[in-house]
C-alpha cells in the first residue's frame, strides 16, 4: 500500500492549479485528429512512413545502405508493420560511435548540408566520446510541433510558468522543452542544473512557479533540501512535475514519494528512457488524467515496437514484457530507424480516459536490459530495488548497489541512507524491512547496509546508483 492516498492534494496548497483546472480551462487536445485517430487508420499511415523512410535511407545515407547491405536486407520487401520488425536490422548505439569515427562530426548518416542544421547537440558521452548529432530547421520545427503536444498532454496550459531543471549543454532534453513550452504559451525560467539547489528552491518560492521539469532523483533532492531549510515545497504553487531523463516516473513508490514531499502534485512520466538518438522528437510521455503513471507513445511520430530481449526481430504480444526499439517516422537529419533503446517496457492498447488512441506502455520503462545485473544467475534490475527502497518508510533519499566479486562469485549488496527523522536505533528495524521488500521486488536474497544520512552524494541528474568493482575482462 502506497502513500499516495494519505499525501494532499493540490487543492489543499493555495495559489497551486488543480489537474481539473487544467483541463477544464482549455481545449482537451492539442492536434485532435492526431490524438483521436482510429488505431487501424493511424497503422496505415505509420506503415507509408515506415516505407518512406527505409527508401530514403538506402539511397541517401551511405550508413544505412552498408548497413542494410550487410544484413541482407532490401527495403522493397517491407510491405507491412509485421515485415517492418521481422525484416530490418536494429541499429545500436555502438554502430552509430563506430560510424561517427569512421565519418567524422556527424557520421555518413546526416542527410542534410552543414548549412541546412538548426542545432548540434551531443550525448552525454558515457560510453565515449560523445556522439554528435546535427538537427535540420525543418526537423527542429517538427519537434518542437510533437514536443507541444505532449507537454499539452501531460498537462502543461497557457500561462503557466515552468521551471526547467534538465541542463543546458549538449543534452537535448531541455532545449526541446523550452520551445515546446514557448509554443503552447507557457512561461519558460530556465535554470538548468547550474544554478544551486538552495537557489532553485527560493526561485519556484519567490516566482510562484506553476510547474517543474526534473529528473525524478532532482526532483526529490529539491524537496529534501528545501525540507532541511525550511522552505518546504509543500507549501509551494508547484501542482505539477514531468520528470524524466532516468527511470522513476511510473515508478509506484516513487510517485508516491514525490507527491507526498510536494504536498499532492501531479507527476507526469516524461519522455523516460528516451535516449539522445531519438530526441529531439519526442518519443513517449504520461497523461495528466491517468493518475496511475505510463506514457502515451507518439506512434505516429516515433513508432515504438516492443520486440524479444534476445532477438529483436521477434515481436511480443501486447502485454508482454521486452525491450524497445524507436524509429523517426518523419526526421531527415540523422533519421535512427529500428534503433535498440535498451529499455525495458510492455504495450499496452486498451483505450485511455484521456481520449487518446495512442497505445501506452502502462509502466513506462521500468528498466534498462543493458543495465541488468546477472548475479549468481539472477537477473537483478535496479530499477526493481530502487522501487522497494522508495516503499520502504524511513529510507532516506539515497542509496547506492555495490557488486564486488571478493572471490570466484559476484556479491551484491545495497548500502541505503535512512532518514534523517530515523533514530540510528531504528536502523536493524529498517535494514530488516528493506532487504525483505528487495528479496519480494527481485526474488532473490540481497544483504542490506543502513547508512547515516548524507553519507553518499546526491544523484540529481540521470542518476547512477550502480557500483560496479567487479573485474573487466
Amino acid at each position: 500500500m502506497t502513500t499516495t492516498s494519505a499525501a494532499p492534494t493540490t487543492t489543499d496548497v493555495p495559489g497551486r492549479r488543480t489537474a481539473a483546472q487544467r483541463l477544464a480551462e482549455h481545449k482537451p487536445f492539442w492536434d485532435t485528429e492526431r490524438e483521436t485517430m482510429p488505431p487501424r487508420q493511424r497503422e496505415a499511415v505509420i506503415l507509408e512512413r515506415v516505407q518512406h523512410q527505409l527508401r530514403y535511407a538506402y539511397a541517401t545515407l551511405p550508413f544505412y545502405r552498408r548497413h542494410y547491405d550487410a544484413h541482407g536486407f532490401s527495403p522493397d520487401s517491407v510491405r507491412s508493420l509485421e515485415d517492418f520488425t521481422t525484416k530490418v536490422p536494429v541499429v545500436t548505439k555502438k554502430d552509430l560511435i563506430a560510424d561517427q569515427a569512421a565519418h567524422p562530426p556527424f557520421g555518413s548518416y546526416l542527410g542534410v548540408t552543414p548549412r541546412d542544421i538548426a542545432r548540434v547537440h551531443g550525448s552525454s558521452g558515457t560510453m565515449g566520446n560523445p556522439t554528435m548529432y546535427g538537427v535540420s530547421h525543418r526537423d527542429w520545427a517538427r519537434c518542437g510541433q510533437a514536443m507541444a503536444m505532449g507537454l499539452w498532454c501531460a498537462g502543461f496550459r497557457p500561462g503557466d510558468l515552468v521551471q526547467v531543471t534538465f541542463p543546458f549543454t549538449m543534452f537535448f532534453g531541455g532545449w526541446g522543452n523550452v520551445q515546446a513550452l514557448e509554443l503552447l504559451g507557457a512561461g519558460c525560467f530556465p535554470t538548468g542544473s547550474m544554478v544551486p539547489t538552495e537557489r532553485q528552491i527560493d526561485f519556484l518560492h519567490d516566482l510562484s512557479v506553476d510547474a517543474v521539469i526534473a529528473t525524478p532523483s532532482y526532483l526529490a533532492h529539491l524537496g529534501q533540501r528545501a525540507e532541511e531549510l525550511g522552505r518546504p515545497v509543500s507549501g509551494s504553487t508547484v501542482g505539477l512535475a514531468l520528470v524524466g531523463g532516468e527511470p522513476g516516473g511510473s515508478i509506484p513508490a516513487v510517485r508516491a514519494r514525490l507527491r507526498e514531499q510536494w504536498g499532492g502534485l501531479d507527476v507526469i512520466d516524461g519522455a523516460a528512457g528516451s535516449t539522445s538518438e531519438m530526441y529531439p522528437f519526442l518519443t513517449n510521455i504520461g497523461c495528466l488524467q491517468d493518475p496511475d503513471g505510463g506514457v502515451h507513445l507518439f506512434q505516429d511520430e516515433n513508432y515504438t515496437e516492443v520486440v524479444s530481449r534476445d532477438d529483436p526481430n521477434v515481436p511480443v504480444p501486447v502485454g508482454t514484457a521486452g525491450a524497445t526499439v524507436a524509429t523517426h517516422l518523419w526526421r531527415e537529419s540523422q533519421p535512427m530507424i529500428r534503433f535498440w533503446m535498451g529499455d525495458e517496457g510492455l504495450l499496452d492498447d486498451a483505450p485511455c480516459r484521456c481520449g487518446r488512441t495512442y497505445p501506452k506502455l502502462p509502466r513506462g520503462v521500468f528498466g534498462r536490459i543493458d543495465d541488468m545485473l546477472l548475479i549468481r544467475g539472477a537477473n537483478v534490475y535496479p530499477s526493481a530495488v530502487e522501487a522497494a527502497v522508495r516503499a520502504t518508510p524511513g529510507a532516506g533519499a539515497e542509496f547506492r548497489i555495490v557488486v564486488d566479486r571478493p572471490h570466484d562469485l559476484d556479491e551484491i549488496c545495497v548500502l541505503v541512507e535512512r532518514d534523517a527523522d530515523l533514530p540510528e536505533a531504528e536502523a536493524p528495524r529498517l535494514q530488516a524491512d528493506l532487504e525483505e521488500r528487495i528479496r519480494r521486488a527481485v526474488n532473490v536474497r540481497v544483504p542490506v547496509e543502513v547508512v547515516p544520512p548524507g553519507s553518499q552524494e546526491a544523484q540529481t541528474f540521470k542518476a547512477r546508483r550502480v557500483v560496479d568493482n567487479r573485474p573487466r575482462g
